[in-house]
């Protein structure tokens, strides 16, 4: 291949569970935990320095102050983006490359499989406080807005500019998450302006660039598109149940769909479905020119949620917003992958 594969993060998720949320055998369940898939660290994830102010991420490569509580209290998003600058200017903690992390840079701190903190259990940070916390990519359906991360749960929904939310700043570079697809920048009130100086993700454009062409027909399978980005395959029709379903309807047709050319077709992990979102772009969220068929609002994914296991992780597709849904409730679509081909 001419393109090395960012495979999306490991969700964390180790324990199977059923609709009513009761733990049960992975085996044959087509859940998250049964496959197990993504990139992962041995050993400590997070490596503190040795004055214990900053803290290494193993898997990604970033480094992160260990006060997650930056400032003390919620800010605005442009009070965020203020006090990073300031951190720079007075070069916190011998640094001066300090920044409000990217969508994709705070979510992937997330462990699925924790909770009040979704944070691994043996993370060294300090006042993590149960709430938002800010990013620096803009909300591409409403500009007014910005994304944050909830770091009791896990979701990731957009919040007005002028609200508040905590701040928690990151360093360094990584060669395994992927850019947002961000390229603008936009003032409190969702107006394009100029990027330089701005600290926002669209002036930054932190990550790995995605290949040209980002997708292609599989050779062996007119049924499945390459994500060149990711390796993974995913179907051309988005809109596999052909309906709404419960969790366990669409675990069900994954199933019974039979084998791809890089394995079992099953349906996607949370940090898999999200590996698809452009935050450039709405209604859907889906990289310019895409090839799929039939792509819907919101669907499921294979991921249940540790905060409340009869709930499980959900990308809205429209927007990008990774949320949770009832998994009795028939409110979702569902889509299918497989993989990731060998590179």
């Amino acid at each position: 291949m001419d393109f090395q594969w960012v495979t999306p993060l490991a969700t964390g998720l180790e324990q199977c569970h059923d609709t009513g949320g009761r733990g049960v055998p992975c085996d044959d369940s087509g859940q998250d935990a049964a496959y197990g898939l993504g990139l992962r660290v041995d050993g400590a994830r997070f490596e503190l320095d040795t004055a214990g102010e900053v803290v290494r991420d193993r898997l990604t490569g970033l480094y992160w102050t260990r006060d997650a509580s930056q400032g003390g209290f919620p800010v605005s998003w442009r009070e965020a983006l203020e006090y990073i600058a300031q951190m720079n200017a007075d070069s916190a903690h011998g640094r001066a490359d300090w920044r409000l992390p990217n969508r994709r840079e705070l979510r992937s701190l997330v462990n699925h499989g924790r909770r009040r903190p979704v944070l691994d259990e043996d993370h060294p940070f300090a006042s993590v406080f149960q709430n938002w916390y800010w990013t620096s990519t803009t909300a591409a359906k409403e500009p007014g807005y910005a994304w944050r991360v909830h770091m009791a749960g896990g979701r990731m929904f957009y919040g007005r500019k002028d609200e508040g939310s905590m701040v928690w700043a990151v360093a360094g570079t990584s060669d395994i998450l992927p850019k947002t697809g961000q390229s603008e920048c936009f003032d409190d009130v969702g107006r394009v302006i100029e990027c330089d100086g701005t600290g926002q993700d669209g002036a930054l454009g932190m990550g790995v660039a995605w290949p040209e062409p980002r997708f292609t027909p599989h050779p062996d399978d007119e049924n499945a598109v390459l994500d060149r980005l990711t390796g993974l395959l995913w179907r051309v029709n988005a809109h596999e149940c052909g309906r709404l379903t419960t969790w366990k309807e669409a675990l069900d047709v994954a199933t019974q769909a039979g084998d791809s050319p890089a394995g079992p077709w099953r349906l996607p992990n949370i940090n898999e479905l999200e590996s698809l979102v452009d935050c450039s772009a709405h209604d859907p969220a889906l990289p310019a020119g895409h090839p799929f068929e039939n792509p819907q609002e919101a669907y499921w994914s294979s991921t249940t949620s540790a905060f409340e296991p009869d709930w499980t992780f959900n990308l809205y597709l429209h927007k990008g917003a990774v949320g949770v849904g009832y998994k009795a409730n028939a409110e979702f679509s569902c889509w299918l992958c497989a993989g990731p081909v060998a590179g």
